[in-house]
C-alpha cells in the first residue's frame, strides 16, 4: 500500500466517524503528533507541512527555510469523545510556545509555533485559549503562537509519519516555563 492509500483509508475513515480537524504545529512535527497520537478520540494523525508559499514542499524544502511552511500534525478527531478545547491544551502542553521560531534544538520558522484553524469557532477558542495562557503569567516571556486561518496541507513522506512510534523513540520532555 502506497503512502497516498493509506492516507486516502485514512480520511475516508476519519471521514466515515464524522471526525473533526486540527492543525498544529508546535517545532519538530515528530513530538507534536506524538503528544496527540495515543489520546481518547483521536481518530488518526499525520504529519507535513502547512502556512508556505510553495506547493507540494518536501522535508528538504522545508529545511531549507524557503518555503515559509511550518511543520505541522494534522489531528482528525471525534468531537463527541476529545473537544477542541482539549486539543489545545495538549497543545500547549507539548511545547514552549514562548519561543520564536524554535523548540529545543531545533531551529527555523519551520519550527514555529503556530495553530491553524479549519472553522470560525477554532479560531474563537484558540484566542480565548491563548489569552487565558497568557493571563496565568505561567512564562516569562509573553507567547508567540501564531492563529492563522487553515491554507494548503502537504502530506510530508511514510518515513515522517508514526516515526517515533515506529523507532521506539520516547517523546522529549517539555521544558518547564
Amino acid at each position: 500500500m502506497t503512502s497516498d492509500t493509506k492516507f486516502s483509508t485514512v480520511v475516508a475513515e476519519a471521514t466515515a466517524t464524522k471526525t473533526e480537524i486540527a492543525t498544529f504545529g508546535a517545532g519538530c512535527f515528530w513530538h507534536t503528533e506524538e503528544a496527540f497520537r495515543q489520546c481518547d478520540g483521536i481518530v488518526s494523525t499525520s504529519v507535513g507541512y502547512m502556512g508556505g508559499h510553495f506547493a507540494n514542499p518536501c522535508y528538504l524544502d522545508a529545511l531549507s527555510r524557503i518555503t515559509g511552511h511550518a511543520e505541522v500534525a494534522q489531528i482528525h478527531y471525534d468531537p463527541t469523545v476529545i473537544d477542541y478545547t482539549q486539543l489545545l491544551t495538549i497543545f500547549w502542553q507539548c511545547h514552549n510556545p514562548t519561543t520564536l521560531n524554535r523548540q529545543g534544538p531545533d531551529r527555523g520558522e519551520q519550527y514555529r509555533t503556530v495553530i491553524f484553524y479549519h472553522t470560525q469557532t477554532q479560531r474563537q477558542l484558540a484566542i480565548a485559549s491563548k489569552k487565558q495562557l497568557d493571563n496565568t503569567n505561567a512564562y516569562i516571556n509573553p507567547i508567540v503562537t501564531e492563529i492563522k486561518p487553515a491554507g494548503d496541507y502537504w502530506l510530508a513522506t511514510e518515513e515522517h509519519q508514526q516515526y517515533l512510534s515506529k523507532k521506539k523513540i520516547k517523546r522529549r520532555p517539555k521544558k518547564a516555563p
